[in-house]
C-alpha cells in the first residue's frame, strides 16, 4: 500500500490504474511458467505467495528507498544527471538482487525441508523476481502513461513501455535472480559449495542486471538491441535448456527410486508406471477427481509430491550429499508417503 501510494503521488491516479492493468498482463505467464517448472514436487502455495509478496513489497520498497538515495548522492557528488547512472549501474543491481536473494536464502536456511535442490531454487527465485517486476512495472507503465499517454508510434508512450518490458523482457528479473536460486540449489545438495555457489550466483545475477541496465541507460537503441539479442536472448534460451534438462534428470531420479519404495512397501508395484511420469500422474489425478471429487485428487497430489521428495532425498543420500538431519528427514518423509497414500486411497474409494 505504501508503494502504491508513493507511485500514485508521482504519476496520478489514472496513470497508476493504467500501470496496474498493464503490469497484470505479463505477470500471469511468468508465474504460470514457474508453476509448470515446479510440477514434480510442488512447493507449498503459501511459500510461493510469500515469495511473490516479498518481491512485490519488501524487496521493491527497500530497493526504491536505497536507489533513490544513491541517485541523490550521485547527483550531489558527480553532477546532476549522474545519479541516475549510478543508481542503474551500481545501486539497483546490488540492492535489488540482494533483497530478492535474501528470501531464497532464508528458505534454504530456515525451511530446509522445503528446499530440495536447483529447481526449488529457481522456482522460489522466479516467484520473488516476478513479484518485484510486477511492482516495478506498475511504476514504469504508469510513468510512461503520465508523461506520454498511450503513444502514437512517434512518442514512447505506455504501449512502447509495455512492448519493451511486458513483451520483449518479462523474464529479465526472473533470469537474473534465477542465478542466485541455482547457486543456493547447488549448496542445498553439496556441502563443499555451501558458500561459494550462492556467492557466485549472486555475482552472476548482479553482473547480468548491471549489463542489462547499462545497455538501457548508456547504450541507446543500438546498444540495447545488441545486448538484448546477443546476450539476453541466448541466456534465456540456455536457461530454458537447463531447466528442461534438469526436469528430465528429476524424472530419471524418481523412476530409479520407485522400485526401492516398492521393496519397502511404501507403494504398490502397479503404481510404479503411473508415478514415473508427469503425464501419467496427471491422468491418475484426473480419474480420481472425476470419480470422487477434488478433495480426493488433492490428496493424491500430496501423495505424488511426497513420493518425489523422498526419491530426491534418497538420491542425494546415495550421492553422499546429505547432512546430519537427513536421516530424520527421511524417516519423516517415509511416514508422509504412507500417510498421504493411505488418505488418498481411502478418499478415492468412497
Amino acid at each position: 500500500m505504501a508503494l502504491l501510494g508513493l507511485s500514485t503521488a508521482r504519476v496520478g491516479v489514472e496513470a497508476e490504474l493504467v500501470g496496474i492493468a498493464a503490469a497484470l498482463v505479463p505477470v500471469g505467464p511468468v508465474v504460470a511458467a514457474f508453476l509448470w517448472i515446479d510440477r514434480w514436487e510442488p512447493e507449498p502455495a503459501r511459500l510461493l505467495w510469500l515469495a511473490f509478496g516479498w518481491g512485490a513489497c519488501v524487496a521493491a520498497i527497500t530497493a526504491l528507498l536505497i536507489n533513490n538515495t544513491a541517485e541523490a548522492v550521485g547527483d550531489l557528488l558527480l553532477g546532476k544527471g549522474s545519479g541516475d547512472t549510478v543508481s542503474a549501474l551500481v545501486s539497483a543491481p546490488l540492492v535489488e538482487e540482494f533483497m530478492k536473494g535474501v528470501f531464497v536464502y532464508g528458505i534454504f536456511l530456515f525451511l530446509r525441508h522445503e528446499f530440495d535442490g536447483v529447481i526449488d531454487g529457481i522456482v522460489y527465485a522466479g516467484f520473488v523476481a516476478a513479484g518485484f517486476a510486477f511492482t516495478e512495472n506498475i511504476y514504469y507503465f504508469g510513468r510512461a502513461f503520465a508523461e506520454y499517454g498511450i503513444g502514437d508510434g512517434t512518442t514512447p508512450g505506455v504501449i512502447t513501455a509495455f512492448i519493451l518490458r511486458g513483451v520483449l523482457s518479462p523474464f529479465t528479473h526472473p533470469l537474473f535472480t534465477a542465478c542466485i536460486g541455482v547457486g543456493i540449489g547447488i549448496a542445498a545438495r553439496s556441502h563443499k559449495h555451501r558458500v561459494l555457489a550462492p556467492a557466485l550466483g549472486f555475482v552472476a545475477a548482479v553482473g547480468l542486471h548491471a549489463a542489462w541496465n547499462g545497455a538501457a541507460t548508456l547504450g541507446g537503441g543500438t546498444g540495447f538491441l545488441t545486448v538484448y539479442f546477443l546476450v539476453m536472448v541466448p541466456l534465456f534460451a540456455g536457461a530454458v535448456w537447463f531447466i528442461t534438462w534438469h526436469r528430465r534428470r528429476e524424472q530419471r531420479i524418481i523412476a530409479a527410486a520407485l522400485p526401492g519404495m516398492v521393496a519397502d512397501n511404501l507403494i504398490l508395484d502397479n503404481e510404479v508406471e503411473a508415478l514415473a511420469s508427469l503425464e501419467a500422474r496427471r491422468k491418475w489425478r484426473k480419474r480420481v477427481r472425476v470419480r470422487t471429487g477434488r478433495d480426493a485428487a488433492a490428496l493424491m497430489a500430496e501423495y505424488h509430491a511426497a513420493v518425489s521428495e523422498l526419491a530426491f532425498l534418497r538420491h542425494a543420500a546415495a550421492e553422499g550429499m546429505t547432512g546430519k538431519h537427513d536421516l530424520t528427514d527421511e524417516a519423516h518423509l517415509v511416514a508422509v508417503v504412507r500417510a498421504t497414500r493411505h488418505a488418498a486411497v481411502r478418499a478415492s474409494a468412497r
